[in-house]
């Protein structure tokens, strides 16, 4: 199978990068293409053959699903991996709302849980709470957005006495991403799929209006469990059955790395089962078979300036 690693289009000026987009500002209008590039623990690891597919693909299905809650910067998706969007101002925040205490990444909270802390993100956890419990609600644990290097916790008083945000956008940004997770949690609920956590990334356009942005709801962003076998593998101390990154994640984790120093090669096998694991939870959530596209990207200079133009 072959994956995208990166494109070079023509006419468009400089491209950007960032850990898993390649991006251009073209009219007003940013050109996202989404590769098959992954991370995790905030590094490049390698390339899942379609996984830009289902990122982009599934990011349309839940923007065009929560639009009702707030607008977003989508304008077109003119190719399985591609979105043409409103060139926003970045919030360099990463709300991240979490129904469960989970995690093996350095800004998870069960690993700060694990290690006796009681105060995490400014929120205070009971005791006695086990890894991939519920939580009595959903928290918002914010981070930095970091497109190199780790990124950093925040809690909401240092977010309004950087003043990165006003308090009335900021204020909205949390109300903003919890009704966003209630809504995941609902629609993944009918298709037998716990939306365990996510984050969400939002910009502000020309007006100052907030806009939500990047992906949604997506196994590069969220983590999914399985609803029916979750109690029954709770109970017994196993992990969760899950159709995420968390799957990658672990792998890595097991072979004692977590971020610093070189990574160990991605195994063919591993590589083949994200694959797989990616298009099962799009069909999942969607209800549709998915469709593997080879489309090249030879004739993406132009029909891209022809999409601009419609």
């Amino acid at each position: 199978m072959k994956a995208l690693k990166t494109v070079n289009l023509k006419g468009f000026g400089k491209k950007y990068q960032g850990k898993v987009r390649d991006y251009y500002l073209f009219n007003g209008k940013r050109i996202l293409i989404t590769t098959d590039r992954i991370s995790a623990f905030d590094v490049v690891l390698g390339l899942i053959p379609y996984k830009g597919q289902v990122l982009n693909l599934l990011s349309a299905f839940w923007f065009e699903k929560t639009a009702d809650i707030i607008p977003n910067h989508v304008v077109s998706i003119p190719h399985p991996n591609v979105t043409i969007a409103k060139n926003v101002k970045l919030i360099p925040i990463e709300m991240v709302v979490r129904g469960y205490i989970s995690g093996v990444t350095g800004t998870s909270i069960w690993g700060s849980y694990e290690k006796g802390e009681r105060v995490i993100y400014g929120i205070k956890f009971p005791d006695g709470l086990r890894k991939n419990q519920k939580l009595p609600k959903p928290v918002i644990t914010p981070t930095s957005k970091a497109e190199s290097g780790h990124d950093q916790r925040l809690t909401n008083k240092q977010i309004i006495k950087s003043k990165i945000v006003s308090p009335k956008v900021y204020k909205q940004m949390e109300k903003v991403s919890l009704a966003l997770f209630e809504r995941g949690t609902k629609i993944c609920e009918k298709a037998g799929i716990i939306l365990v956590d996510t984050k969400y990334e939002f910009g502000l356009d020309e007006k100052g209006r907030l806009l939500l942005i990047d992906e949604i709801h997506t196994p590069d962003s969220s983590r999914f469990w399985i609803k029916k076998t979750y109690l029954s593998r709770f109970e017994k101390g196993l992990e969760p059955e899950n159709f995420d990154k968390e799957f990658l994640r672990l792998w890595y984790a097991k072979r004692g790395y977590r971020g610093d120093g070189p990574p160990p090669k991605m195994d063919p096998k591993l590589r083949n089962q994200v694959s797989k694991r990616y298009i099962s939870i799009y069909e999942k959530i969607t209800g549709k078979k998915f469709a593997k596209k080879n489309k090249g990207f030879l004739s993406l200079d132009k029909d891209i300036k022809k999409w601009l133009t419609l």
